[in-house]
């Protein structure tokens, strides 16, 4: 048995391209960025992005268009394919995910929608911590 399966959550890197096919089916094709964060050998933290080519066909192609823009967080689940051709005599390679499943980020988590006044977007402070009731805890109480 073979697998071959993706599954990449990021932030489009621009909008998305609607076409259609000569059969009539629409394709649309974004990119998306996913980053990473690590330490490098020093200790030091580093970020890195990577970028993945994205292709979806029929309705979620319609929808895509319609709903993701610049900045929009997205879901996708797909398979790896690699197309080659060839231009002025030299071959081209490009490996994209052919998407079965998009799925939409929250609203506003993309740059083009402002965080609304108020909500917890956007806000640095931290959660107040708990209140603990003040009396001592026996550990003899403890049932284990």
């Amino acid at each position: 048995m073979y697998l071959n399966k993706a599954m990449v959550f990021g932030n489009l890197t621009r909008d998305p391209e609607m076409k259609a096919l000569p059969s009539g089916t629409n394709v649309t094709e974004f990119s998306l960025a996913t980053n990473r964060r690590y330490k490098d050998r020093d200790g030091n933290w580093q970020d890195a992005v990577d970028y993945h080519n994205i292709v979806v066909f029929g309705r979620q192609a319609e929808t895509s268009a319609q709903y993701l823009n610049k900045g929009s967080s997205a879901y996708v689940e797909g398979r790896l394919q690699t197309r080659s051709w060839e231009k002025d005599g030299q071959k081209h390679y490009r490996t994209e995910i052919v998407a079965d499943r998009v799925q939409f980020g929250p609203k506003g988590s993309g740059s083009s929608a402002p965080a609304a006044e108020g909500s917890s977007q956007g806000n640095d402070a931290p959660p107040p911590a708990p209140e603990y009731p003040e009396e001592e805890i026996n550990p003899e109480d403890i049932p284990f």
